[in-house]
């Protein structure tokens, strides 16, 4: 599964130099590479598609949605990191509020911090090892019925399998 993350990634940043042309609606913060594939949360009250951008760099990761001043309710971002591990995110530069989504290795939701608060420093926190965050707009988890232990896929996640 780590050679099939390795050549998607691969292919996405062939396209890269296309995807930095791109700026968002809020006032030109350029946005990350858009996911060719949606993220879609299988939850007790149905399947839930997003369409993303990806944050797969530590530069990427970094900036995340720092200066959105907005983000539309079918669109988010995954964070995918190299290794399972504890996570912490904090909402600096962050002028909107988040639904921060903690994601294992198999995709199931570990956690669900929601509504962060935007402008905070505060640490945002996995209850356990997460090898992905998908950042959804505040208050959506809530709206869509999104809970811990529904699961998320994507093929960059390891543990998604089609269905």
């Amino acid at each position: 599964m780590k050679k099939a993350r390795g050549i998607y990634t691969a292919v996405l940043f062939l396209f890269l130099p296309l995807a930095a042309c791109n700026a968002a609606d809020d006032g030109g913060v350029p946005e990350q590479p858009l996911s060719p594939d949606p993220v879609v949360i299988e939850s007790a009250t149905g399947e839930h598609s997003f369409t993303v951008e990806l944050a797969l760099t530590p530069e990427a990761r970094a900036r995340g949605l720092m200066y959105r001043t907005e983000l539309a309710p079918d669109k988010g971002m995954l964070f995918v990191f190299d290794d399972s591990a504890p996570r912490s995110f904090w909402m600096r530069n962050t002028y909107i509020p988040l639904d921060i989504i903690f994601i294992r290795l198999d995709g199931k939701i570990l956690n669900i911090v929601r509504e962060a608060r935007p402008r905070t420093e505060t640490s945002r926190q996995s209850i356990g090892s997460a090898i992905a965050v998908f950042e959804i707009a505040g208050g959506r988890a809530q709206e869509l019925g999104i809970e811990a232990g529904d699961y998320i896929r994507h093929p960059l996640i390891d543990g998604w399998q089609p269905r």
